[in-house]
This record gives structure tokens, sequence and C-alpha cells, in this order.
């Protein structure tokens, strides 16, 4: 379990600290300004977002795993890449599951991360980071719900410390936020658990629309 927690530090070189998933637009639409918004927008991003697309996606690709089904990790990878909208984030979720395999494969030595790697390189697949989380987690013999928890903090973690760099946030404040969400990411965890394959994908129009935007705000210093 100690060993999955490393791919949870927020210095993990996987490229998070550059991708803001639209937290941005709503940065310069003056909807996010400060702690309490920021919290807001960080819930919704959560339950709807995470728990749908790459929360469910992770306990699907572990569910493949076990169950010896690599064509069904290769089909998720697909459906996660052509499912996000926003050309900005899906590049820049490719770039970040392409730097988490690429430390992660020789790491953890996870047999089914040698084949994706090669899959991509062929441009058979795309890269998401949920599915090579999912794959050390299953791999380290890791819960399902224990790893599908640690995806989500890991992402939250992210996010929390690109909000004290862009808002800006304190660090004290960045902190309480991240504790506060501790339940918030128990409770996700457990909806994921019940949640139906035909969940996948269903996402907050105004997230994706905020993502799509990104590529239009004047100022900005997040890729997405």
């Amino acid at each position: 379990m100690l060993s999955l927690l490393q791919l949870c530090d927020s210095n993990f070189p996987m490229g998070a600290f550059s991708q803001s998933f639209g937290l941005e637009t709503y940065l310069q639409d003056d909807v996010v300004c400060d702690s309490e918004s920021f919290a807001r927008w960080l819930n919704i991003y959560l339950n709807e977002q995470l728990v749908h697309a790459d929360g469910l996606a992770a306990r699907l690709v572990y569910d493949a795993i076990q169950q010896d089904h690599p064509e069904k990790v290769w089909e998720l990878d697909r459906k996660l890449t052509v499912q996000n909208f926003a050309k900005e984030s899906r590049k820049g979720t490719q770039r970040m599951g392409k730097q988490l395999l690429s430390v992660a494969a020789p790491l953890y030595q996870v047999p089914l991360l040698g084949t994706y790697s090669s899959r991509i390189d062929n441009k058979e697949s795309f890269g998401h980071p949920a599915i090579v989380f999912a794959a050390v987690g299953e791999h380290l013999e890791v819960s399902k719900e224990q790893t599908i928890l640690y995806y989500l903090y890991s992402t939250v973690v992210g996010l929390v410390q690109n909000a004290v760099r862009a808002i800006p946030l304190g660090q004290t404040a960045g902190q309480k936020i991240i504790y506060q969400f501790q339940k918030k990411l128990e409770a996700a965890t457990k909806e994921i658990q019940d949640l139906d394959e035909m969940d996948f994908g269903i996402v907050a129009p105004g997230l994706e629309l905020s993502q799509m935007k990104h590529e239009r705000v004047s100022v900005r210093i997040f890729s997405s």
C-alpha cells in the first residue's frame, strides 16, 4: 500500500501542476475567487467529472485486469479519450497519462503497463493516468476501493495546489480544503462502487464548457 502512496505525492513527475481542467476559466470569470468558491467548484468537479469518468474507469480497469480482459482496458482508454470533448483537457490528460506511465512502468514492473506503453507508441491507445494508477494498484494488491480513493485524493490534492498558486490561496487554506474533502472522497469512492457502466461519462455541461473556453482566456498559467 505504501508503494502506491508514492503516486499520490503532488511532486510526482506527471505534469498535473500544469493543468487546471477548466478552473482557470472560472477564475477569469470571477466565479472562483477565494477558498469558499474554490471548494464549491472542487466539490462539483469531484462528484461529477471525477466520479463518472476517471473514478469509474479506474474501477472498471481494476476489474478487467483481475478478469484477464485487457481488451476492456484498451476500450476504456479510448472511451476516456473520445468522451473528453475539450481539446486542451483531452491532450493534457494524455500527456499526464504518458508521463505517469513512463515513470511507473519501470518503477513497478507491471506487465500490462509495458503493453500499454507499446500500444501508445504504435498509436493504438492514447494514455490516461486513471488506467496507469488502477493497474499499479491491482499489481501491488491494494484493494480496489483503496486504489480508487488514492487516485481521487491525488487528483484533488493536485488541483488544490494549483488553486493555491492561481487564486491565490494560502498554504494553510489549501490544507484546510484537503482536510475538509476527506469525507467527500470516501463518499465519492463508495458511490463509484455502486455505479453501473452505463453511468460512465456523465459530466456537468458547465465543466465541459469551461474546459472548452479555456483556449480563449486572455491570461493563463495552465495548459488546460
